[in-house]
């Protein structure tokens, strides 16, 4: 089964030392459902609102670091705050949800519970704040130092030019030049080009 239940005082064990209290108040608060899932590629976390008396459905990747684990938690808490305030009237990741996710954050900047790393990294975001802690580099280069090292995983810009990787579902794609923001890679086998996030971690293949 991809998801696991845990009852909330488990929590502790997925999160910065000192960062449950809050957490628990919140997802009391809130009446949060929160489900820990297995690793999901495509997103960290996701949101859903209550509806039909359901609760407020928030799930999170378990393979997280416990940093890494509690930003996103933030994340999707200040979509539930936003959907609460604004209901479906303003964009996912627009001014509204920024200024949410940005009030939450402090709040637990206060506690004193990340790393002078992370801590600098969240500082530096909050001036401008991405759609994603996927989509903030600089955070997520300072939040793999705090990953479970496995061998040969390494992110695309770690890679030399023309090195060969693979992914997940064992294709293989050569990496090539950096444009703008992507590095373009070539897949081996049908020779289409695909871009690739310079943070997005593979296997490098021998």
């Amino acid at each position: 089964m991809p998801k696991q239940e845990y009852p909330l005082t488990h929590l502790q064990n997925y999160l910065p030392v000192g960062a449950a209290a809050l957490v628990l108040d919140l997802l009391q608060h809130y009446k949060v459902h929160l489900t820990i899932t297995r690793e999901r590629k495509t997103v960290l976390g996701d949101y859903r609102h209550a509806h039909n008396n359901a609760a407020h459905r928030i799930s999170v990747n378990g393979n997280l670091n416990k940093y890494a684990f509690l930003i996103t938690l933030i994340h999707e808490l200040g979509h539930l705050v936003t959907f609460l305030e604004y209901g479906n009237r303003v964009n996912a990741h627009g001014r509204e949800w920024k200024l949410v996710y940005k009030m939450l954050l402090l709040q637990f900047l206060e506690l004193a519970i990340f790393p002078q790393d992370v801590l600098l990294a969240l500082q530096s975001s909050l001036h401008n704040l991405p759609a994603s802690s996927c989509a903030d580099e600089g955070l997520m280069r300072i939040l793999r130092r705090y990953d479970k090292k496995i061998e040969g995983m390494l992110l695309v810009e770690e890679l030399p030019d023309g090195a060969l990787f693979a992914l997940d579902d064992g294709k293989i794609f050569k990496k090539g030049k950096r444009l703008r923001k992507r590095f373009q890679c070539t897949e081996v086998k049908t020779g289409k080009l695909y871009l690739f996030s310079p943070v997005y971690e593979v296997k490098k293949v021998s």
